[in-house]
């Protein structure tokens, strides 16, 4: 599907995103799936992943503050995504920070997400190749961790993004590029926490590689209508807001490579 008709169906559809995200993200993440048009579910605990899970359009993971008990959560969450049939992305952030961290994405990673995003360092390591990161931020360029992305994408039937001034995805077969954005992007905390959570809403309205290409698109494009707006970061993130909004599904196309 044309990502123009995704966001058109996004917008129609307003799907139900189970968003288990860290405590940085929840209320940006949440801003940014009602901004662009579907509708966010911060819930995380185990006890209620059995009822909740199911009845929602799809399913986002975010390890950023990981804990024990959200680490259970989120693995039954995927399990019952799958038995559902309801696509699911996993966003493996600082993975290699710590042995417990780095096994809880390995753990995440083998019940084969429908989308993996990730930036460059991640993605190198979540691959098992040396990477440059530095907690959350990424050391590495988009273009070293293209081959990894292939792979994994190969290996677990996924389709991976990787974020950066220019993004990169691929289901193994097929690949894109996306331009565009603002060098403000990265000074706003949880920015690409919240791109993860709304690529959830993409993956409920189409095809895996689709989705992800029209959610990178659309974040793209709205980086770059705030970007001439903003004095600041501060400023910034509410001009992004609007400008999510804002965007209409003929903008997608012209960030595409």
């Amino acid at each position: 599907m044309a990502p123009s008709d995704l966001l058109i169906e996004l917008r129609d559809q307003k799907p139900l995103v189970h968003c288990m995200t860290n405590y940085v993200a929840m209320n940006i993440a949440a801003n940014v799936v009602l901004a662009a048009g579907a509708s966010p579910a911060m819930v995380h605990a185990l006890e209620e992943v059995d009822d909740f899970t199911p009845i929602c359009s799809a399913l986002t993971l975010n390890i950023g503050t990981l804990s024990a008990p959200w680490l259970a959560s989120m693995a039954a969450a995927a399990k019952a995504a799958q038995a559902h049939d309801i696509p699911w992305v996993l966003d493996p952030v600082a993975h290699f920070i710590s042995g417990y961290r780095k096994e809880a994405a390995q753990e995440l990673l083998a019940l084969r997400p429908t989308i993996l995003r990730g930036n460059a360092s991640e993605i190198l390591a979540l691959a098992g190749e040396a990477g440059a990161g530095k907690g959350a931020d990424s050391g590495d360029s988009v273009e070293a961790a293209q081959g990894a992305a292939r792979a994994l994408a190969a290996r677990f039937g996924s389709v991976v993004a990787i974020t950066g001034p220019v993004d990169y995805v691929t289901d193994g077969t097929q690949e894109a590029r996306i331009t565009g954005g603002s060098s403000l992007m990265p000074q706003v905390t949880a920015l690409g926490c919240a791109q993860s959570a709304l690529m959830g809403a993409y993956a409920a309205t189409g095809p895996a590689f689709d989705a992800a290409l029209a959610c990178l698109a659309h974040f793209k494009v709205a980086g770059g209508a705030a970007d001439g707006l903003a004095k600041g970061p501060g400023s910034f993130q509410m001009h992004f807001l609007d400008a999510l909004a804002a965007t209409q599904p003929e903008d997608l196309a012209q960030v595409i490579a």
